[in-house]
């Protein structure tokens, strides 16, 4: 599914990921730890299509990262990616069921066929009684429900969770993970979660620990 061969990346000098192989398998629920400045945000956007590697080889789901143009990792983008951002990314003016829908109508779904997908979506992660609700209307779990279910609804093949539970108290946190592991127990998608939280890290199946662009450990 995720495969990285020797993969390095430089901005200058500096070498925020720094000769670095690694294979995630299909439907494998992953914490990415460690310092900040280890290399985490960098991993996450090199395998989110939103950086390219300086050195090494890149493949997600079949598709070579470190030499696709941009029309194929806007493609990838599109349709096998499904990020979860620390704040939201939520369209304040929209509801729910306008946020989960949109992503179905950006790459050109009619809302016929989007609104089922959404609901769907939407009852998976809880929310069905919040669908026509307003950003201001949700509480912080909900709203990162609401996130979720807007990065699941076209099937990614994976999702990348930045900070899931970092804005949010321990019970909403706690939800929050409730919610990921039911999705990792589905087999619905590859999850990566990149986290400075040790009891976010322990409720994955396996840890990968950076430290200086490299790999500490990578264990269950």
């Amino acid at each position: 599914m995720i495969r990285l061969s020797h993969v390095s990346r430089r901005y200058g000098a500096i070498a925020a990921l720094d000769d670095v192989s690694l294979e995630i398998a299909p439907f494998d629920f992953v914490a990415v730890t460690g310092p900040s400045g280890c290399g985490k945000s960098t991993l996450m956007h090199l395998i989110g299509g939103l950086d390219t590697p300086s050195a090494g080889e890149l493949t997600v789901d079949g598709l070579p990262l470190h030499r696709a143009s941009e029309a194929e990792l806007t493609e990838y983008r599109r349709h096998k990616l499904g990020i979860v951002f620390q704040f939201f990314n939520l369209l304040p003016t929209m509801s729910v069921l306008e946020n989960v829908c949109l992503p179905l109508l950006l790459r050109g779904e009619p809302l016929a066929e989007a609104r089922p997908k959404a609901e769907a979506i939407i009852d998976l992660v809880g929310l069905a009684d919040r669908a026509g609700h307003g950003m201001h209307q949700l509480s912080g779990g909900q709203l990162q429900r609401t996130a979720i279910a807007r990065a699941l609804v076209h099937e990614p093949s994976v999702l990348l969770a930045d900070e899931p539970t970092g804005n949010l108290d321990s019970a909403n946190a706690a939800q929050v993970m409730e919610l990921l592991q039911k999705i990792s127990s589905q087999r619905r998608t590859t999850m990566v979660v990149v986290t400075h939280s040790e009891e976010v890290a322990r409720q994955t199946a396996r840890r990968i620990r950076l430290r200086d662009g490299k790999i500490l450990e990578n264990h269950p």
